[in-house]
């Protein structure tokens, strides 16, 4: 079985895929001090609720945007699967795609990866939002070249940064209005119209214009774990992938072993 791990800055998501199907993931809050003992305790448990051990993973693959945790990431592999992982972006698990930016070396990893998935379901040109720590935009071309996107904070972090900020303002629960207002009546209300619809008229306003830009049919794919909370209030998305990184990280090792 092949465990793939996508290291993010809020998350470190494993994934365990038998063939091309996940039969098993798995998420812990990232730390790039978190050694190799340490997640093997953890991941050891939590493959045995499967029915699994150790030893059913031979091979690994590794995308992250916190350079930090690689080392204790690789170490796991190679000390308790016996494996050297592979690495998205290096060596035989190289991108294989055209990055047509300004600073290539600086975009990261689970964008491209994302590019890689979405690319290889749709062929066509492509808008991906991405929520996650940050919220990110970001647009591959009918050949699947990544032609670059837009960086915007994400929506947990710009509720932390309203509360954190100012004196009264209280923590709310993020969800959607109720009754899709956008006339709060609360100092509660009134925050989360300001953090959801904002959001909303973001999302629906980027979309635009970068269709506009790109001048051809394209395709918009949401992914992470807000994209089903925005779908339920906007027509900006097409579809919906929720595994497009992971998705990205074993087609990255399939093409990797085929071509080895």
């Amino acid at each position: 079985m092949l465990l793939a791990i996508d290291a993010g800055n809020t998350n470190v998501v494993f994934a365990l895929f038998e063939g091309d199907t996940i039969k098993a993931r798995w998420r812990i809050a990232t730390d790039a001090r978190r050694t190799a003992d340490e997640y093997v305790v953890w991941l050891r448990q939590l493959l045995e609720l499967e029915g699994l051990a150790l030893s059913a993973i031979d091979a690994v693959i590794i995308g992250t945007v916190v350079p930090r945790a690689l080392h204790n990431l690789t170490v796991l592999s190679e000390k308790y699967f016996g494996v050297s992982p592979m690495v998205a972006g290096r060596g035989d698990a190289s991108w294989g795609v055209a990055l047509d930016v300004a600073q290539p070396d600086t975009v990261g990893a689970d964008r491209v990866l994302n590019v890689i998935a979405a690319h290889e379901k749709y062929k066509q040109d492509i808008v991906i939002i991405d929520f996650g720590t940050a919220t990110t935009f970001d647009v591959a071309d009918y050949d699947g070249a990544y032609k670059g996107g837009v960086i915007a904070p994400g929506i947990n972090l710009s509720l932390d940064a309203l509360v954190g900020k100012t004196a009264q303002l209280p923590r709310i629960a993020l969800e959607a209005p109720e009754d899709n207002s956008v006339i709060g009546t609360t100092t509660e209300s009134q925050m989360l119209i300001g953090i959801f619809w904002g959001y909303v008229a973001m999302i629906e306003g980027l979309v635009e214009r970068t269709k506009k830009q790109i001048g051809r049919p394209t395709k918009v794919v949401a992914t992470g774990g807000l994209s089903i909370l925005f779908d339920e209030h906007t027509d900006a998305f097409d579809i919906l992938e929720s595994d497009l990184t992971l998705q990205g990280l074993l087609i990255l090792y399939q093409r990797a072993t085929h071509a080895s």
